[in-house]
């Protein structure tokens, strides 16, 4: 759970905060002095209901918190949370770089992705979407969300080796985003050695969160990695693992096959979605509330002489 703000540039209003109770001790001092010509303020006071010695504390707090909640309404507060989903939609971003044609997992780490890819969507529960990219240099659609089973398979053997190379983690999650927008419960499952040259990975993970993206990492090979095409290549996990714990998903190494069922059985029991919640309306009503409070502080115990 976290909160921030969709327009944090409107936050600069809340220096006026300083300048209102600047104001308010003035005004304070000018009421008092105009209080002092009455012969019998005292007795006034009594009358009026008037405590010419207050410094009206409890109105100032109020609209202090009055003028924070206006403000923190227009800088649109927003509450990111996670909740249990019913059904979900996925998409399974395969890794076809050059990297993958390592031999470290048989036959190739790419051709294992898919097989395992091609099981986990087949042992999903009935309601849950799929849709299939593959990225290396770029991020491509293989098949857009569906729930129609044939097309999503032909999507994974669709997926061909890139000899171009380059690993672009950005563009898929991107892509990945795009294709998902409209479902309510979206994640991503990212199947890749890790080895990203294209791309920043901090845009990822902030584009991934705006859009409200679980992303889980699966790191495909070995430590000591395999050969591939164009010689010895290793895993690097630390950029899946950063994607992953910075978008509320889950990572999972895997060195060999059966390792790699278990991580895709593994989320398939993960039910868990991001909603973000905009907190302006509730704010708004908070507001409404305050003023009526304020008004009635104002008006009876803390009003001031005419």
């Amino acid at each position: 759970m976290e909160l921030f703000f969709l327009f944090p540039r409107y936050l600069f209003f809340l220096f006026i905060i300083p300048f209102f109770v600047l104001i308010h001790f003035v005004s304070l001092k000018t009421y008092r002095t105009r209080a002092l010509r009455f012969a019998n303020f005292e007795a006034i006071a009594r009358i009026k209901g008037v405590d010419f010695y207050s410094k009206n504390l409890i109105v100032l707090l109020l609209t202090c918190f009055l003028l924070i909640i206006v403000v923190f309404t227009l800088a649109g507060l927003t509450l990111r949370t996670e909740l249990e989903a019913s059904s979900f939609s996925f998409v399974i971003a395969i890794d076809s770089s050059a990297s993958m044609s390592a031999d470290d997992l048989e036959p190739s780490r790419l051709e294992s992705a898919k097989e395992t890819a091609f099981q986990f969507v087949k042992e999903s529960s009935t309601g849950t979407d799929f849709g299939i990219i593959s990225f290396s240099s770029a991020a491509l659609i293989e098949q857009e969300v569906t729930d129609n089973r044939d097309l999503v398979y032909s999507g994974i053997k669709n997926i061909k080796l890139n000899s171009a190379g380059g690993t672009n983690l950005y563009d898929a999650l991107i892509l990945g985003a795009n294709i998902l927008r409209g479902y309510d419960s979206r994640s991503i499952i990212l199947l890749s050695d890790g080895q990203t040259n294209i791309g920043n990975l901090q845009d990822a993970i902030d584009y991934a969160n705006d859009n409200n993206l679980i992303v889980h990492a699966i790191a495909i090979g070995t430590s000591e990695g395999g050969e591939s095409n164009y010689g010895l290549t290793k895993i690097d996990e630390e950029s899946l693992q950063s994607i992953s714990y910075n978008t509320k998903g889950s990572y999972f190494k895997v060195t060999g096959n059966d390792e790699l069922k278990n991580a895709f059985s593994k989320i398939s029991e993960l039910r868990k979605k991001k909603i973000s919640i905009n907190l302006s309306n509730y704010l708004l009503l908070l507001s409404i509330i305050l003023i009526v409070i304020i008004y009635y502080l104002a008006n009876s115990r803390y009003r001031t002489i005419p």
